[in-house]
């Protein structure tokens, strides 16, 4: 750090610097009479970089250089930003301290309990602690701020009174123990339990559900926070929480709201204002006062992993909050997650689910085209993309309301190969995959990575010229089926034009995993199609996502009471097993045991780094003293563009691993030797 001239009064140098004033030194910038020195994290995404530094507070900052505001310093001769995170009386940094630059805003945006959560965060995935307040304090918002300064002034008026516990309870009295949990809630107290539910639309539905759970916290005088997926699920979340608590304001923080939105909402939160959030993957940090709830719905989706270093997930950041703050804790869904169900067999969670009469008189009615009566009736069925069983039900719930058709992929025809070898087509300019699309009348064939049209293919393996479509997507579904149906409305849900709802007038909905519009009144029935290509990925994951996303669209049906019915084309499988007796919970547990069995995730911990081959072999030689750990083994490095090497390691271990790894890349940063490499820790989509 690049020194300044140390001040002669009216601080004794030794408290500063630990080094007597030499007589020749000039008078400086005057400090603080009191706790003149201020510890800085600064945001860079240089590793070497990712400690505490010491300043000066001058004369002249001391009154608004508080724990938590925004500053600016000098490192080495170029400024960078950062957040003020404490103030002391002496500094033990062995030189002499520079002042601080400038308070950016008076505003102490850094809550000290979400710069502990930063911290924890920063440990817990080897990241750098600069990393994680980027994703923990929105961008400055000028106006907002300025706006919220003078509020500050204002005399504060008398705390809101907490609302009273709401009268229904949204479908908690069906599951077990559902209404002891709510009533733990709002006697003040702290449950952390895993909820599976069945309801998808309706009174009863899931964001209903949460919002009761978030009026029993509130009735007790907490906040409580609650996050989602993607906009669709926030949207329905936050129209159920202002429906179940009316005049209570509950903020959203997501980054499609716009910087000045979001900048709103947070200072919102950070001054009292509001005690309810609700928002995506970033909301994991609201600064949330007396927090009493957290809630993670469908903590199974990808949307959670953070795609920015420090690559954390939004789940376990939420259980790391809820264990630091000692509040409630709810992962709700439709599905249970492997790692929702570990911590329930360890007992850190609670498992609450309707009961098998409940489950009964809530679900559809599911079946399996790859079943032995279905495929007595119809010996095609295990190769038709469209059954006589998923064209016999479609058809007779049609007279009922609208049919949801889940698909794999968007697009018209997604994929296409040779139709004589089945090599995949590619791009002769780019080698990207080809894809067929629909134009007018035509059908376009161009590569899906730069566009560029193929209007000669001709196969690199064998010279030949036809191609034959691989994938069948949603626009290339809806066709057909437009034709399996004459005069019925199709619409499609994929790709840039996402439905959030639908009419309930009969009609096809062509949709995409994951872009399932919502029914108010619940679709007539489901076809799941396209089940082998859900499991065929190449995921250790796949099973367990696909039985999610099916299960999350059976959700949106109606139950077989009713005439709902779920037709689901896929061969026989533990997932497909576990949909048809709706088993979320039994199907985590199996998968939990074969992973513990075979030492994967989340039975053990994971870190992958990669980089270039020369990189990642030089930096596992200066982290061999934690590849050599009791229980770590190392596989790889792997040769590859780039190189990849991933480490397995006991979960008691990993706060050591952690350490240790995150250590070896600021060495290397230090010395300069080699390129960067990636550390990843835990990263659900390693495998």
């Amino acid at each position: 750090m690049s020194a300044s001239q140390q001040p002669a009064e009216p601080v004794q140098p030794s408290l500063l610097t630990g080094f007597p004033l030499p007589e020749q030194a000039q008078p400086g910038p005057r400090p603080a009479r009191e706790l003149p020195v201020a510890r800085v994290c600064v945001e860079s995404p240089l590793p070497q970089l990712d400690r505490l530094f010491d300043y000066l507070v001058t004369e002249e900052l001391d009154n608004a250089a508080t724990p938590g505001v925004r500053v600016k310093v000098r490192i080495a001769g170029r400024e960078h930003v950062g957040f003020l995170l404490e103030r002391r009386d002496s500094s033990d940094a062995g030189v002499r301290l520079s002042p601080l630059g400038a308070v950016l805003s008076p505003l102490p945006v850094l809550a000290p309990e979400i710069a502990e959560l930063a911290s924890a965060v920063a440990e817990r995935w080897g990241g750098a602690l600069g990393d994680v307040l980027r994703f923990a304090v929105p961008p400055r918002a000028v106006k907002v701020e300025a706006e919220f300064a003078a509020r500050a002034g204002e005399a504060a008026g008398p705390a809101p009174e907490p609302p009273a516990a709401p009268r229904a309870d949204a479908g908690w009295s069906e599951l077990n123990p559902g209404s002891a949990f709510l009533r733990h809630v709002a006697a003040g107290a702290s449950p952390r339990a895993v909820l599976q539910t069945a309801h998808g639309y309706g009174p009863d539905a899931w964001p209903h559900t949460i919002a009761a759970a978030v009026a029993a916290a509130r009735s007790s005088g907490r906040g409580a926070l609650v996050v989602v997926p993607d906009r669709r699920d926030l949207d329905r979340m936050h129209a159920a929480l202002q429906a179940a608590l009316p005049g209570e304001p509950a903020v959203r923080l997501s980054a499609e709201d716009g910087p000045s939105a979001r900048s709103r909402a947070f200072l919102e939160l950070l001054t009292g204002r509001a005690r309810i959030a609700v928002g995506t993957r970033g909301a994991v940090f609201a600064p949330v006062q007396d927090l009493g709830l957290v809630v993670c719905w469908d903590d199974g989706d990808d949307l959670y992993l953070e795609p920015r270093a420090p690559y954390f997930h939004a789940r376990e950041v939420l259980l790391l909050r809820a264990d630091q703050a000692g509040c409630a804790a709810l992962l709700a869904g439709h599905a249970v997650s492997v790692e929702a169900q570990r911590l329930v067999e360890s007992g850190w969670l609670q498992r609450i689910a309707p009961g098998r009469a409940a489950l009964r008189a809530s679900t559809p009615r599911i079946t399996s085209t790859a079943d032995s009566i279905e495929s007595a009736r119809d010996p095609l069925a295990r190769v038709a993309r469209l059954p006589h069983a998923a064209w016999q039900a479609a058809r007779e719930a049609l007279a009922e309301g609208p049919v949801l058709v889940q698909v794999a992929r968007a697009g018209y025809a997604p994929s296409l190969a040779c139709e004589r070898c089945r090599e995949p087509a590619r791009c002769r300019h780019w080698s990207g995959p080809l894809a067929e699309q629909p134009s007018g009348r035509e059908r376009l064939v161009a590569c899906r990575w730069c566009g560029t049209p193929e209007l000669a293919f001709s196969c690199r393996v064998c010279g030949a010229h036809a191609l034959r479509r691989t994938a069948i997507g949603a626009l290339r579904t809806a066709e057909e089926l437009g034709r399996a149906f004459p005069g019925a409305v199709v619409v499609t849900s994929a790709g840039d034009s996402v439905k959030s709802e639908v009419p309930g007038s009969p009609a096809l909905v062509v949709a995409t995993v994951g872009a399932e519009p919502l029914a108010p009144e619940g679709y007539a029935a489901a076809l799941l199609l396209d089940g082998e290509a859900l499991l065929r990925r190449e995921s250790l994951r796949a099973p367990e996502e696909a039985l999610r996303r099916w299960l999350n669209a059976a959700a949106l049906v109606r139950p077989a009471s009713a005439g709902g019915r779920v037709v689901i084309t896929a061969g026989e499988s533990e997932a497909l097993a576990a949909l048809v007796r709706w088993d979320p919970a039994g199907f985590a547990s199996r998968e939990l045991a074969l992973r513990r069995e075979l030492s994967l995730p989340p039975a053990v911990r994971t870190a992958a780094v990669t980089g270039a081959m020369g990189d990642v072999e030089a930096f596992l030689d200066v982290a061999r003293d934690v590849t050599s750990l009791p229980g770590v083994r190392l596989v790889g490095p792997v040769p590859g563009e780039p190189a990849q090497a991933l480490a397995f390691f006991p979960i008691a271990a990993g706060p050591a691993v952690a350490r240790g790894l995150h250590a070896a890349r600021i060495s290397l940063a230090v010395r300069r030797s080699g390129g960067p490499v990636t550390l990843r820790i835990d990263a659900p989509d390693l495998l």
